[in-house]
């Protein structure tokens, strides 16, 4: 981050502060123009001729780089998929349990796995059970293909919104 008198360029494409553009000026008269209103003079980019740059306030930019960061570095991770586990015959509180945390886990942006272990024969039951889930949930997600139905379990992926 190049800023204030260390910006070497004769002139700059400046950007006021709330973002208009105040076209080409001599990098002294920006540098004036960032004193008199106590903000910073930040080059945004380097890559054009004369260099990009705006006036801001210094808290306002750290601000504003920590949290593009941060959506960087979330996106490099990608989402986790954290899975859910039901029974086919749920009690009506311990329904309401797992959706608020389904709900808390999709809120903070990751993905749901939905599964319904079957014993005996409950498929119809566990099938019905993850159409209502899904249901509930779809204020804040997005089904990921259909509720899967194999062998064993029933199966649903939610994706945050």
């Amino acid at each position: 981050m190049i800023m204030n008198e260390k910006i070497k360029a004769e002139e700059v494409q400046l950007t006021g502060i709330n973002g208009e553009d105040l076209g080409i000026v001599a990098t002294k008269k920006a540098l004036q123009m960032a004193k008199e209103l106590q903000v910073d003079l930040v080059c945004t980019s380097l890559l054009s001729s004369p260099p990009l740059c705006q006036l801001v306030g210094r808290s306002d930019y750290k601000q504003q780089v920590e949290k593009e960061s941060s959506k960087n570095r979330k996106a490099e991770k990608g989402a986790k998929v954290k899975e859910i586990r039901l029974s086919a015959f749920i009690e009506d509180h311990d329904y309401d349990t797992k959706k608020r945390q389904a709900e808390r886990i999709l809120s903070s942006g990751d993905c749901v796995h939905l599964i319904v272990r079957l014993e005996k024969k409950e498929s119809k039951e566990a099938k019905a059970l993850v159409e209502q889930l899904v249901r509930d949930l779809a204020h804040c997600s997005k089904q990921d293909k259909g509720i899967q139905v194999s062998g064993k379990q029933v199966m649903a992926v939610l994706l945050p919104n």
